[in-house]
């Protein structure tokens, strides 16, 4: 085991997990990426899911027939499991909800607080070399306690196709809208609102736990969320 005293890291290597955050030729492609997505859309990430995932899906967003199907071929056990780890999530998270309030204790003096949950959230779920059905659950129930309306997330299909697990645990989340791409253009298509024919730029939430070092996709990851302002103008 390494020990290293937290006094002599920097701020920016805190979080440090592998990814070379001063790698210029890194940044210039995810930079690339970004404008390749936003100037061709859907077809850029088509272009990518062929190039890094084994090929490119018919149809991006996950259909509700293909939902179905993966809920009837995934494990009885390990559904149970995903249930019960939901159940202790959602324990947890329901006890961080922030509620408003208002104070009106002299006449024509109002205070108050509004908490109001995002509306859109997009969550990035990794997939390179494996399945990660714990990470849907924790990136999307506190999504669902706190009320935002559209949950959508994106996760690397090979070949075409997303882990039944993966699909289980995005509905027992209660994720909306699943979509098959992976990598920096999946970040930058929630950024523009292109996934789902809505340009009013998505929020989102990337996790890439898991998936960190072990695979070309997750340093690119990393990258444009640490520079994801440069998807807006």
């Amino acid at each position: 085991m390494r020990i290293i005293e937290y006094s002599s890291v920097k701020p920016e290597e805190v979080l440090y997990r592998g990814a070379n955050v001063k790698d210029r030729a890194l940044e210039d492609r995810v930079t690339e990426i970004i404008a390749k997505v936003r100037r061709e859309g859907d077809a850029a990430l088509r272009y990518y899911a062929e190039k890094f995932d084994g090929g490119a899906p018919e149809c991006l967003e996950v259909t509700g027939e293909e939902k179905k199907a993966a809920m009837e071929r995934v494990d009885p056990a390990l559904y149970r499991v995903m249930e019960k780890a939901a159940e202790n999530i959602r324990d947890f998270h329901s006890r961080q909800i922030r509620q408003g309030y208002v104070m009106a204790e002299r006449p024509g003096v109002i205070l108050g607080q509004k908490v109001t949950p995002i509306e859109r959230v997009g969550l990035y779920v990794p997939g390179g070399t494996a399945a990660y059905p714990s990470t849907v659950l924790m990136d999307a129930i506190p999504a669902v306690l706190a009320g935002c309306s559209q949950i959508v997330m994106v996760t690397p299909a090979r070949a075409g196709q997303v882990p039944d697990a993966i699909i289980a645990a995005a509905q027992v989340a209660g994720v909306h809208r699943i979509f098959r791409t992976g990598g920096a253009q999946a970040v930058a298509a929630l950024n523009f609102g292109i996934l789902c024919n809505d340009k009013n730029s998505l929020y989102f939430t990337t996790q890439v736990n898991g998936d960190v070092g072990t695979r070309k996709g997750s340093s690119y990851i990393y990258t444009i969320d640490m520079r994801k302002i440069d998807c807006y103008d």
